[in-house]
């Protein structure tokens, strides 16, 4: 199984990072393009044994599979240049959320398939969102799970959520590394703790967190539940953070999927008048 990535920016080299190392692929199977070529020879040089491409439609030519990793804007561009290269075994895999399988299936004459991955599947963890196309045979549906099911938990979706699943899974780390940050600030700024003490403690808690819920001793709830005893400063702090958060979480919903409609609203105009 040949698997092709046009686009090494940061998601198309968090995915090829982790396919080797997950053993998804051998590097030797990997053939890849950027439209800076250097950043695709910065990969080569950690693994010897990739294949760097030096356009698209090269890519296309030597892969079963191929990961789309560029901006939703520049798809539509992408898919007139490969269409006529491209083959009905073959997949195409958009790695971004605006552009749905049925445009791109309307584009091309291959299987399709939409994969938004997370930064944490760089590390074999958290989700990756999968919607398959009408074309995608059992087969390679089961090849692309089983691919996934190496670096993170699948999760099929349907459209109707692939804008708020997207903010959870792969918008959150960023979202929450945010917070966190702004967390470590002020307990430097307020007390005589260090920055780098502080990151360290903050660090190990959400490793911490995350081991705790992966194991199923206790939920989000249960965790607030058994660290926030009566009367004690736990309690102080959950009081500050009901009064002061107030609607700033669905404001980020409704920003993002604001932002989310723009965005369909340009990838459609470039559907539509093709």
């Amino acid at each position: 199984m040949k698997i092709g990535f046009i686009g090494t920016g940061n998601m198309g080299r968090i995915l090829i990072e982790a396919f080797c190392e997950a053993k998804v692929s051998t590097p030797s199977s990997l053939f890849i393009t950027n439209r800076t070529i250097q950043k695709a020879y910065a990969i080569k040089r950690k693994y010897p044994e990739i294949h760097v491409c030096t356009s698209s439609i090269e890519v296309v030519h030597q892969s079963d599979f191929i990961f789309l990793c560029v901006k939703p804007l520049d798809i539509h561009p992408l898919l007139k240049e490969l269409k006529t290269g491209l083959q009905g075994h073959q997949c195409l895999i958009s790695i971004t959320s605006p552009i749905s399988v049925e445009q791109i299936e309307s584009a091309v004459p291959c299987q399709v398939a939409r994969v938004i991955p997370s930064i944490t599947n760089r590390a074999k963890a958290g989700a990756a969102l999968l919607t398959f196309g009408n074309r995608c045979s059992e087969h390679t549906r089961n090849i692309i799970l089983s691919m996934f099911e190496k670096i993170s938990k699948p999760i099929l979706i349907e459209n109707n959520i692939t804008r708020v699943a997207s903010d959870i899974v792969s918008c959150g780390p960023a979202f929450f590394s945010f917070l966190l940050q702004k967390f470590i600030e002020a307990a430097e700024a307020e007390t005589d703790i260090s920055k780098e003490d502080a990151v360290q403690l903050a660090n190990e808690m959400m490793i911490g967190i995350g081991k705790l819920l992966e194991s199923g001793y206790y939920t989000l709830p249960t965790l607030q539940e058994k660290v926030h005893v009566k009367g004690g400063v736990t309690g102080e702090g959950i009081k500050v953070l009901e009064n002061e958060l107030g609607d700033m979480f669905h404001h980020l919903f409704q920003s993002t999927h604001a932002k989310f409609d723009e965005d369909l609203q340009k990838v459609r105009h470039q559907f539509d008048n093709e």
